[in-house]
Order: C-alpha cells, then structure tokens, then sequence
C-alpha cells in the first residue's frame, strides 16, 4: 500500500512537466507558417476598428489585433493579407476556412458561440447598441422613435436587438435594412432613414466622418450588450490559445505601463510577471508553439491595449471615446488579464 501511494504521489507531482513540454505548430499555425502570411478577415469599413486609409492600410483596434497575432506567430505585421467582409459573409469565410481568424467588431452571443462551429477568443472591446438621429428632428429618447424609418445593416446582432426593443417598448417603425455599414450610412445621410442603429462606438466613428457632425446626435439609451471578440474556428485549440493570449499580453503590457517605446528596457526585469511575459523565463511562448518572444514582438509592434485603444478610439483619434468599460479593471473598467504564469 506504501508503495502504490508513493508510485502515485511522484505521479501527480511529475504531471505537470509533462503537461508543459514545448508544442509543435498545429494545422492553424502550421497554414500561416508555410504560406508566410495571415488570413485576417476584416470588415468593409468601420471606423475606429477596421478602416482602410488613404495608403489602403487597415486602421483600427481590430487591425491592431490581427498586425499583433502576426507579429506573435510571423514577427512580421506586414504579412497579412486583408479579407473584407459582410456582416452575412464573415462568418461562412471562417467555417469554410478561407480566413484564419476574424477581427470585425463580431459580438460574441451564445447561438454563435455554440451554434456555427466558432470559438470567440477573449473580449477586445465592451460595446452597444444605440441610436444617432439629426438634432433637427428633436428626439431626445430612443422611444420617442415610433413611426421613424431606421437604418439598420443585415446579418449582424443590430438587426435583432432593434426588433426585440421596438417589441418589448411598443415603439412601431420601418426596418431600413442594408448589406454593408457604407450604404447603411450614404442613406443616412442622403435622408432615406430618420435614425441609424448599431453599435454606439460604430456610431461615434460614423458622426465624427461627417461633412457637419454637429448636426447629428446619438441618443443616451444603450439597448443591448454587444462583447466584441476575435473569432477562430472550433477544433484548433493551440490556434485559440495563441490569438487569446496574444490579447491578454497587450492588457499585460499595459498594467505593468510597458509601450511599443519602452519595451526593450523591460527586457531582463527583475519582476518576475514582467519576465514570463517578455520571456526572459518560462516556456510560455513555446507552450503554444512560438517564439519565447512572442509577445515582446506583438507589444514592440502594436503597443499595448491602451496605446491601440487611443490612437483608435480614444482622445488621440476623431472619435474621442472615453475609455469607459474598456478601462482596466484597476481603473474601473472591465479589462482584465489572467496572469501569465
């Protein structure tokens, strides 16, 4: 009996060496190393998130998350090749894998999550739904809506919210409904919808793009909760790991105040947090497949999550959101990193 407990306990405490031994790259990984280049779908124009500019190059916090995965698993934010895609149209291109992985402002929902064979990564943005209207009409709560033409684009969580909210608060009115966030917004503008619906930071993105923004109001009352996260597809659990924890680096990154500028001087930190996730100790990188440096390379590139949210979102952009939700979780808001350990 001695022995068998003693056979058992070396057992249970050589586990876990075992359970951390270096991974090879799986079908995902394997995919992007041997073409040398990201599939990142993206969407067809959402300003703060993923917006091409006058170079052609993608812009926006969703952007950013796909240059850092690629930075992590290539060390190189230049090969990535841009799919843009539909609200209908994202999801198919990730089951049939014509894509990698999908950053497009895609709100992660129990029917997608468990229903489509996808995987929603980690949440990169905390959003909802609102409402923008002329100032001229006079609306001053979402209610006050009923018998107004609505603006809506197809395929997406916006479309359904806007449906069970005009249901629940008696508010009749007629649906507007588009493919794309850029006819959505031409009609707006061009008069053939009262009010335009989505998600309240999409709508920010849109008033401050406007010849007169000043004109236009977005009304207080948020309807839904919409998580934004980047989404793989089910069955590659090593792929899953990299881009979440790709994520949760930069949230890292910026609790400890480490930038794109000063990362290189947190290199051989005598904080052990700051050295797992450097990779000055620990197999953390290698736990997934890539590099010791993965995420040194993904912070060097991009910045951490505050620096991606300002230059997107944030005072330092057009759109000028406060961070809000989007804070971290020492600021009160609700980003929040598991440890690295």
């Amino acid at each position: 009996m001695f022995r068998l407990s003693l056979i058992a306990s070396l057992l249970l405490f050589a586990a876990p060496a075992f359970a951390q031994q270096p991974q090879s790259a799986g079908p995902t990984l394997s995919a992007v190393r041997s073409r040398d280049v990201l599939v990142c779908g993206t969407s067809t124009g959402a300003a703060g998130f993923s917006l091409p500019d006058s170079q052609g190059n993608y812009r926006g916090i969703d952007s950013d998350i796909c240059r850092a995965v690629a930075a992590a698993t290539l060390n190189d934010i230049n090969k990535i090749r841009w799919v843009p895609l539909t609200s209908t149209a994202r999801f198919p291109a990730l089951q049939s894998g014509q894509i990698d992985m999908l950053a497009r402002t895609a709100t992660w929902t129990q029917g997608r999550d468990t229903a489509n064979g996808l995987n929603f990564t980690a949440i990169n943005f905390f959003d909802g739904q609102g409402f923008m209207l002329r100032k001229s009409l006079g609306v001053t709560k979402a209610t006050d809506l009923r018998g107004a033409s609505i603006c809506v684009v197809s395929g997406s969580t916006n479309e359904l919210n806007l449906a069970d909210w005009a249901r629940v608060n008696n508010v009749p009115y007629s649906p507007v409904v588009f493919e794309q966030n850029d006819e959505a917004r031409r009609s707006y503008l061009a008069g053939r919808c009262d009010a335009y619906s989505t998600d309240a930071s999409q709508l920010a993105g849109l008033r401050a793009s406007f010849p007169n923004p000043e004109e236009h109001v977005i009304l207080p009352e948020i309807i839904s909760k919409e998580p934004h996260s980047p989404v793989v597809r089910h069955g590659d659990d090593q792929w899953f790991d990299i881009i979440r924890w790709t994520f949760f680096a930069l949230l890292t990154a910026e609790e400890f105040g480490i930038t794109a500028a000063n990362v290189d001087s947190h290199l051989n930190s005598q904080n052990p947090e700051i050295r797992r996730l450097l990779g000055d100790s620990g197999d953390h990188g290698p736990l997934m497949g890539l590099d010791r440096r993965w995420a040194f390379n993904a912070i060097k590139a991009v910045g951490n999550y505050g620096e991606i949210f300002e230059r997107n979102l944030g005072q330092g952009s057009p759109i000028k959101l406060a961070r809000g939700l989007n804070d971290l979780w020492t600021r009160g808001g609700l980003m929040y990193a598991p440890p690295i350990r």
